[in-house]
């Protein structure tokens, strides 16, 4: 077993734990959820996602397996993500058809920089625009943008955005608009390249502090909704993702202003 940083390990334990928890309740698999199609397509979408979640996630922790595990977990959620999320913006609002797709979009973010990471060299050589440099900045692009609409999302519902404030902390409107704010940043910092390794950090404390502050006290007051359960779920893995793609800069200075190294190098696979 060769866990390469605490991101990586992270990762692979949620996606294991997505797997588990979709045995258990269908329902809650916040990242595959809602499974499309009815009768037997439904099904054997849902077992493919289970599948595919405890496989990869096993796979990652294992060095042996872990190329054949992050590819495997990348083309997944990239066909996921074309079949099933991106079609969304055609039949649903564009707000809800977002919320749809970057959450996901984070997962395919985090699932690509293990790609790269991971890269055998069969990927480098016939796959190269998506297991080197170019691979790395796609990832990043994608988390960027999954951040800035997380941003948005503050100001376009914030009636919802307010509601989930502890009661406890003062100053809500100003919280609801100083995290929206913080997102945007961060996601035009990753995008430009400005500080990056600070705002995918900075972003990824954000998300925990929502885990930590927000869902986990809902959940442990004894929730049995549903949805609340489903947002816990979801949170923990796009706080997982934040974390790998976080991670992704772990050899890039605080205050770089964007020029990136060769993948091999930066993770150490080299």
């Amino acid at each position: 077993m060769r866990i390469a940083s605490l991101g990586h390990a992270l990762f692979a334990i949620t996606m294991i734990g997505l797997g588990v928890v979709g045995m258990l309740n269908r329902d809650l698999m916040s990242v595959w959820s809602p499974v499309p199609g009815t009768g037997l397509a439904h099904e054997l979408l849902v077992y493919l996602s289970i599948g595919v979640s405890l496989i990869s996630g096993i796979g990652l922790l294992v060095r042996r397996t872990a190329a054949m595990a992050a590819r495997l977990l990348f083309v997944a959620l990239l066909f996921w993500m074309l079949l099933f999320r991106l079609p969304n913006f055609f039949h649903a609002p564009p707000f809800e058809a977002c919320w749809s797709v970057f959450p996901l979009v984070v997962m395919l973010a985090a699932a690509m920089v293990l790609y790269v990471w991971f890269a055998s060299a069969w990927d480098r050589k016939y796959l190269p625009s998506l297991s080197s440099q170019s691979g790395l900045r796609i990832a990043r692009i994608l988390y960027g943008f999954s951040l800035i609409f997380f941003g948005l999302a503050h100001f376009i519902d914030m009636k919802d955005t307010l509601s989930l404030i502890p009661d406890w902390l003062p100053g809500h409107l100003f919280w609801a608009y100083f995290t929206g704010c913080t997102f945007i940043a961060a996601g035009t910092a990753v995008l430009i390249g400005l500080c990056a390794r600070l705002a995918a950090v900075l972003s990824a404390l954000q998300i925990a502090s929502f885990l930590l502050l927000v869902w986990i006290p809902i959940v442990a007051a004894g929730s049995k909704v549903p949805f609340q359960w489903s947002e816990t779920i979801l949170n923990t893995a796009l706080l997982a993702g934040a974390w790998m793609v976080a991670d992704s800069y772990k050899s890039t200075p605080w205050f770089a202003n964007g020029r990136f190294q060769d993948p091999g190098v930066e993770f150490g696979c080299k």
